[in-house]
């Protein structure tokens, strides 16, 4: 762990030169073991990655993540109940006023961090899952130097904040995530409104959370193969030139 402008970062490095820079946001349940597996999987595809702690400060340390998950899959009714009221407890300040801008402040200096890194020259991108698809969206709304964005079953922002969208999106959906799936015909419709090259794909019969190989009630693998072959490509395709060769 590095701290990057007071912000609790994994850093995972590729073992040459960097193919960009990527930011790579965690679920609800923080930086657990899983997240970390993810940026290593990225940096063994040749990106510089950064996975920020964004929730400790607010009481979801890993461990804690990691036993919120937990009690939600419990086949206990009473221990899922009890799971559910320290869900809520834990959550309570990322519903407060100012969280979100706070956060995407955060990862803003992740994207600076990003940008002064030798070899990345520009070409930096975000992805994230849940809570982390929701923040790739707004990071990527807030901030023009990220290039590429690829949010996992996260909720988009509002009609303006789309509208602030620079890079081209890939947003990955389970079919059976009604309060996901709820919202896409108007993300997809400001999207549209605002000129956003968006791109999405739903997995038939896939759930909320289908790559998350930790959660056995969850994961799908063939949709979870697919979408990190997609998501490769998606990146390599709009990281593939450093920026200042298009001034």
């Amino acid at each position: 762990m590095v701290d990057l402008g007071g912000v609790a970062t994994y850093r995972a490095e590729p073992s040459g030169p960097p193919r960009g820079g990527l930011i790579v946001i965690h679920e609800i349940w923080g930086l657990v073991p899983h997240i970390r597996d993810i940026a290593d999987r990225f940096a063994a595809e040749g990106y510089l990655v950064l996975a920020p702690d964004l929730l400790s400060a607010a009481g979801i340390t890993p461990e804690v993540g990691e036993e919120l998950g937990r009690l939600q899959r419990e086949p206990d009714d009473a221990k899922r109940l009890d799971g559910q009221a320290l869900m809520r407890e834990k959550t309570a300040p990322i519903r407060e006023p100012g969280f979100a801008a706070e956060v995407v402040a955060r990862l803003r200096r992740l994207v600076d961090a990003l940008a002064a890194e030798p070899g990345i020259d520009g070409r930096i991108a975000v992805t994230g899952f849940c809570f982390g698809g929701t923040y790739g969206f707004a990071l990527a709304a807030a901030d023009d130097r990220v290039r590429a964005a690829v949010p996992f079953y996260g909720t988009a922002p509002d009609a303006a904040a789309i509208a602030r969208i620079a890079c081209p999106v890939l947003a990955l959906y389970g079919e059976d995530d009604p309060r996901i799936m709820a919202t896409l015909p108007q993300t997809r419709q400001h999207m549209a409104d605002a000129g956003v090259a968006f791109t999405e794909k739903i997995y038939a019969g896939a759930r909320h959370a289908f790559f998350n190989d930790t959660n056995p009630v969850a994961y799908d693998a063939e949709a979870a193969r697919d979408a990190w072959t997609r998501t490769l490509h998606f990146l390599a395709t709009h990281l593939s030139e450093p920026v200042s060769s298009h001034a």
